[in-house]
């Protein structure tokens, strides 16, 4: 059974998602049938990295909030990454454009690190406060998980990659799919956002007896998510 996941690193609830969806695939009693593949979604195509503001003050000038405001928002949301185990230090997170991040996750999928890949990521960005359009620290990154640094480098120095970024934004858009995290289970059920646990499991235990039924979605009307309109 297949589960594609579509994401990008500088969603907050991604990484959020992340977790409760393994706490779920922990759980279910047919995981090791379970092949999970990351695809690419890009919420602010035309960010530029820039390692010299804050991500408060970015998000105050994008969405016309007030660095209080930014920050209170930041706050909520490291509250929520607490119940699940992660640690969010919004005050040293780096404005970066994520296209380059997305090549290396690709890059990684070729040695079957896929996921290894993004859990560097999302702890780079959201823990660690790295920059992750930084050759060196996706360089790092890669080491860290098995893949040769000068290959990581010899890719991002080329245009590898970068059209199968492109062709998953563009199955995304197809799909309709508007936020992220956003998951698809065997290509029959959808879930939508950061949902609990028990939405991530009964979704899998459904998929996985019923795989020839007709499709069915399974949504929450409260989906934690970031949207391509740059809403969490």
């Amino acid at each position: 059974m297949k589960i594609k996941i579509w994401s990008d690193v500088m969603c907050p609830f991604c990484y959020i998602g992340k977790r409760r969806f393994e706490q779920a695939l922990n759980a279910f009693e047919f995981k090791d049938d379970v092949e999970v593949e990351w695809k690419s979604f890009q919420l602010n195509p035309a960010l530029e990295t820039n390692p010299n503001i804050s991500i408060h003050q970015y998000l105050a000038d994008a969405k016309g909030w007030t660095i209080d405001y930014a920050k209170q928002v930041g706050q909520q949301v490291t509250e929520m990454a607490d119940q699940v185990g992660l640690s969010y230090n919004f005050d040293d997170a780096v404005v970066a454009n994520s296209f380059n991040a997305h090549r290396f996750t690709h890059l990684a999928k070729k040695y079957n690190k896929g996921d290894a890949a993004e859990e560097q990521l999302f702890n780079a960005y959201f823990t660690n406060g790295k920059n992750i359009d930084d050759d060196d620290t996706l360089a790092s990154m890669g080491e860290a998980i098995g893949i040769d640094s000068e290959e990581v480098k010899a890719m991002l120095n080329s245009d590898d990659y970068k059209h199968d970024v492109s062709i998953d934004i563009d199955e995304a858009a197809q799909l309709g799919i508007r936020g992220v995290p956003f998951f698809v289970v065997n290509d029959r059920y959808a879930v939508s956002g950061a949902q609990a646990t028990e939405v991530f499991l009964n979704t899998l235990i459904s998929a996985y007896a019923e795989y020839q039924q007709p499709n069915h979605t399974n949504n929450s009307d409260e989906d934690a998510s970031c949207d391509a309109d740059g809403n969490c």
